[in-house]
C-alpha cells in the first residue's frame, strides 16, 4: 500500500464514500448478528463477523490500521448476505457500508495475479448474456461428451477448487432454451390490470429461460400486459456486490435507458440479487447529475415477482398440486428486500401445496452473486449445511427465487440419495394454472456416471 493513501486525512480510504462514521458508530457490538452471520458461524472468528469488519471499517477511517491482505480478506470472505441487518435491533445500515467499502478495496488494493486473473474471467463472462450462451452452448458440448470421461478417470477431483466449483455449478443445458429470447410484448388475459416489464437477468436469461416464460405467463394469465426489452444487459448487480463501483454503475444507465421509455407501472424481477440491486439505484446513482431522479424513479418501481403477485390478488384459477415444497428464503429477498411472506402467499394460492420453513433458513446457501466462484471452500460448506437443512423437512419439492440460489443448491443435491425437484416459486404457480404436474424426481445431472 502506498503512503499516500495513508496520509488522506490520516485514513486508508478516499474521499469517494468512504464508510459513513454516522453508520458505523450506530454499531453497538450487542453481537446479536453472529448467530445469523455465516463465516462467523464456520469460524467463530471475531474478524470474520459483521461487528469485526466494522470496527476494521473504523480503523480504517481512523488511519490505525493498513490496507493489505489480511484486511481485505476479511471483506472477501463476507458474502453480502445481510442477514444481520435482519437480526441487528440497533438498525446497522451494514449494507451500505459494505457497498462503501468494497469500491474502496478495489481502488486501493492490488490483488494477487491468480486472483486478478480469475475475477477478470468471471466478470468478462457472467455479466455478458451474449458471450454466455456462447459458453452454454459449448457447455453443452463438454456435458455430453468430455465430462464423462473426466469423472471416470478421475481428474475433474483434481482440478483447482475455483475450476470445480464453476464446472459443478453449470447446469443441465439445452440449447433451445440458451437461444430463445422472451418476446418483447405479451398481451394480458383479460382486462389489463397492469403494465409491466420483466428483468430478464443476465446468467437468468442464459440459464432459466423456463422461469422467465413461467413469470411472462403468469403475469399474462393475471392480467399484466409485460414488456421485455429485448437488448437489456445485466443490471450491474455481480459487479456492484464486489466492489466493481464504475461497471456496476454504467450497466445501471443502460438498463435504466431500456426501460425507461416504456412507461410502465412495474419493472418486474424474478432474481432476488437483481430485485435488491435495482431497489439501490437511487442510491448507487446519487451522485449522477442526470441519473439521480430517474433511478431513484426506476427503483420505486422495482417488484419482486411475488411482490406483485401479492399487490394484484390471484384472478387466473389454480389447479391443485398435491406435494410438500420446502421454501428456502433467498437472502437478498429476505434481507436484502425484506420480501419474506409474499412467496409463500403466492406458493399457498395452489390447492394442495403445503409449504414448509427450513431450519436456519437466516443462514446464507453459499452462492452470495459470485461468492462460490472466488471462496469455494466456505461456499461449499454452506451449501451442504443448507442441503441438510433442507432434507430434514422432508420435502418433495423444493422452491428458491434467487439463480445462484438454485444453482448452489442444485449442487449439492445431486449428491444426495433424497434429491427432490428444485423450482423457483413462480414455475410452480405457472404448472397450478396451466394445470400441469411437476416432476417429482429429480433430473439426472448430464454426464454423470
Amino acid at each position: 500500500m502506498s503512503a499516500s493513501i495513508l496520509d488522506r486525512q490520516g485514513r486508508v480510504f478516499d474521499d469517494h464514500h468512504p464508510p459513513e462514521d454516522e453508520l458505523i458508530s450506530d454499531c453497538v457490538h450487542c453481537g446479536f448478528c453472529l448467530s445469523s452471520c455465516p463465516t462467523y458461524q464456520l469460524w467463530g472468528n471475531e474478524v470474520d463477523s459483521p461487528r469485526g469488519r466494522i470496527y476494521l471499517m473504523k480503523a480504517g477511517n481512523e488511519g490505525t490500521i493498513e490496507l493489505d491482505d489480511a484486511f481485505v480478506q476479511s471483506f472477501d470472505n463476507c458474502l453480502g448476505c445481510l442477514a444481520c441487518t435482519t437480526a441487528c435491533p440497533s438498525g446497522v445500515q451494514y449494507d451500505k457500508l459494505i457497498t462503501e467499502v468494497r469500491p474502496q478495496i478495489e481502488r486501493h488494493h492490488r490483488r494477487r495475479l491468480p486472483d486478478r486473473v480469475w475475477r477478470a474471467m468471471i466478470f468478462a463472462l457472467f455479466p455478458h448474456p451474449d458471450r454466455l450462451r456462447v459458453a452454454a452452448v459449448a457447455g453443452a458440448v463438454y456435458q455430453r461428451t468430455l465430462r464423462p470421461v473426466l469423472v471416470r478417470s478421475g481428474v475433474l477431483g483434481r482440478l483447482p477448487k475455483k475450476l470445480q466449483a464453476m464446472e459443478a455449478l453449470l447446469p443441465p443445458v439445452r440449447i433451445g432454451d440458451v437461444m430463445a429470447r422472451l418476446p418483447e410484448r405479451t398481451a394480458a388475459t383479460g382486462p389489463v390490470r397492469r403494465r409491466v416489464g420483466i428483468v430478464t437477468g443476465c446468467a437468468q436469461q442464459v440459464f432459466f429461460h423456463d422461469v422467465n416464460q413461467a413469470t411472462v405467463r403468469v403475469l399474462a394469465a393475471e392480467g399484466c400486459e409485460v414488456f421485455a426489452p429485448t437488448h437489456q444487459g445485466c443490471c450491474g448487480a455481480l459487479s456492484e456486490h464486489v466492489g466493481r463501483e464504475d461497471v456496476a454503475l454504467d450497466q445501471a444507465r443502460r438498463l435504466i435507458d431500456d426501460f425507461e421509455p416504456l412507461g410502465l407501472d412495474a419493472v418486474v424481477t424474478n432474481v432476488a440479487g437483481c430485485g435488491a440491486n435495482i431497489k439501490e439505484y437511487g442510491h448507487l446513482l446519487r451522485d449522477d447529475p442526470v441519473y439521480a431522479e430517474r433511478a431513484a424513479a426506476f427503483s420505486a418501481k422495482c417488484r419482486d415477482i411475488s411482490e406483485v403477485l401479492d399487490e394484484l390478488g390471484p384472478v387466473a384459477d389454480r389447479h391443485p398440486i398435491n406435494a410438500r415444497v420446502a421454501y428456502h428464503d433467498a437472502c437478498h429477498l429476505a434481507h436484502g428486500q425484506q420480501v419474506r411472506s409474499q412467496p409463500r402467499a403466492a406458493l399457498r394460492t395452489i390447492p394442495g401445496l403445503e409449504v414448509c420453513d427450513i431450519p436456519e433458513s437466516e443462514i446464507c446457501c453459499g452462492s452470495a452473486g459470485t461468492y462460490n466462484l472466488t471462496n469455494p471452500e466456505p461456499a461449499e460448506q454452506l451449501g451442504r449445511r443448507k442441503v441438510a437443512n433442507i432434507a430434514t423437512t422432508h420435502p418433495d419439492l423444493i422452491a428458491t427465487g434467487n439463480a445462484g440460489c438454485l444453482l448452489q443448491v442444485r449442487r449439492y443435491l445431486a449428491e444426495r440419495d433424497d434429491a427432490v425437484p428444485l423450482y423457483h416459486p413462480i414455475q410452480l404457480i405457472d404448472f397450478s394454472i396451466r394445470g400441469v404436474q411437476p416432476r417429482l424426481d429429480p433430473p439426472k445431472k448430464v454426464g454423470a456416471q
